[in-house]
């Protein structure tokens, strides 16, 4: 029987704005999501032997391992893209371990508790209180010796007010709108179809929150072009996915009348000279400065998957802002570059009637920001049919990690 790497179970702690979760740390919640993951695949701790995770997640591995009292550790994993880029590349680095023999059942996590640590971007925050209004005493200024090569870059544009991801991600977004013509309203959107799935989630966040697209353009403006419905949440929470065999996902679809779910073909990297992307910029190519720098890696997916964009019945797409979906779908071949306004006024990314439905749960903007892993969870449950924006007879799903940082993406396939 092949090893072929399978999806057999999803779990996630409660979602919540950042600074809600405070009777639980953020070691807690990863212990709590790794737990509803194998249960819900139908498993138990003892069956883990392999764990993997991303973006400087603070919950090492070893220490789970021990606390969770998983009888021997095989495998051990912390991937290197940065940030949002390494979700997918956490769930690939599991499929390689199964694979190759390194281990039977590998957990991939994330935890993010940012009320209990400080996020990168948040100095502006602290100076307002909880009215809304400037604090008497702004905090002082203070510095720190960069502790990683990523840190050291970012300092070289942070003088230039380069502090948050709007920032970053804004400047290659408004060069695509300055080459083709692209809107505001077509951000705009995005983030209604986000949003009316999220409404349809019991799990999201924004799930009583409905927003029109007046709203989004009333909306104040962070970064132009970016305006906040543009920019993904801050959240506290937790979510974990189970990677095993084909033999042994058989037998547990069956067992919960599922459907297997094949991680087809996994892709990661970066274009040459492209460093930190979109953070740094110093050493992107002009010809891939306006995209999300993913249609190399994209090429490489659906070579090595055997399908084509056509083939895709369910996409979710990483979408810490708006801008970033619609590059991806032009990166991915969906659309022609420059064309991505176009296919978003089609209405392609809705749930009814789309020809592309888009982030079904709602995404990092109106679900969670787990780091884009739960886009993982929800591409397993849209094949399992048990997504809140079921898709009939999606038998494909594209997850994709950030877009302008190095990245890294997957093929899914219910068997």
């Amino acid at each position: 029987m092949s090893r072929k790497a399978h999806i057999v179970g999803v779990g996630e702690s409660q979602y919540t704005k950042w600074g809600k979760i405070v009777d639980e740390t953020e070691h807690a919640l990863a212990h709590k999501a790794i737990i509803k993951a194998v249960t819900d695949a139908g498993l138990t701790v003892d069956d883990i032997d392999g764990l993997a995770s991303f973006a400087e997640d603070r919950n090492e591995a070893i220490f789970i391992a021990a606390e969770l009292g998983i009888p021997e550790l095989r495998f051990g994993n912390m991937v290197w893209m940065p940030g949002g880029g390494g979700g997918c590349a956490a769930v690939s680095n599991a499929a390689m371990a199964v694979e190759t023999g390194q281990a039977e059942v590998v957990v991939v996590y994330r935890s993010l508790c940012q009320g209990q640590f400080m996020r990168f971007g948040h100095a502006a925050e602290l100076m307002v209180n909880e009215g809304g209004d400037e604090a008497a005493e702004p905090p002082p200024i203070t510095f720190q010796q960069a502790t990683t090569l990523m840190l050291g870059a970012m300092g070289h544009v942070m003088p230039f007010g380069m502090i948050t991801g709007a920032a970053a991600f804004a400047l290659p977004f408004r060069r695509h709108m300055h080459k083709y013509g692209t809107t505001g309203e077509h951000l705009g959107k995005i983030a209604v179809a986000f949003r009316k799935h999220a409404n349809r989630n019991e799990r999201a966040v924004m799930k009583d929150k409905e927003l029109t697209l007046e709203q989004h353009q009333a909306s104040r403006m962070i970064a132009d072009p970016f305006r906040l419905f543009d920019c993904c949440m801050e959240n506290d929470g937790a979510c974990a996915v189970v990677v095993t065999t084909e033999e042994r996902a058989k037998d547990l679809a069956k067992a919960k009348d599922r459907r297997p779910v094949e991680i087809v073909a996994t892709v990661q990297g970066a274009p040459k000279g492209y460093s930190f992307g979109s953070f740094t910029n110093a050493n992107i190519d002009d010809d891939i400065y306006a995209t999300g720098g993913t249609e190399q890696m994209a090429n490489r997916l659906w070579e090595k998957s055997g399908l084509k964009p056509e083939d895709v019945d369910v996409a979710q797409i990483y979408d810490h802002f708006t801008g970033s979906v619609l590059m991806q779908l032009e990166d991915f071949g969906f659309c022609k570059r420059g064309e991505g306004g176009d296919f978003i006024d089609s209405g392609a990314l809705d749930w009814e009637g789309g020809s592309l439905p888009t982030n079904t749960s709602g995404g990092s903007l109106s679900e969670a920001y787990m780091h884009g892993l739960n886009h993982v969870l929800e591409g397993a449950r849209s094949l399992w049919g048990e997504s809140c924006c079921p898709v009939d007879n999606a038998e494909v799903c594209l997850v994709t990690s950030a877009a302008g940082v190095p990245s890294s993406a997957i093929v899914l396939q219910a068997k």
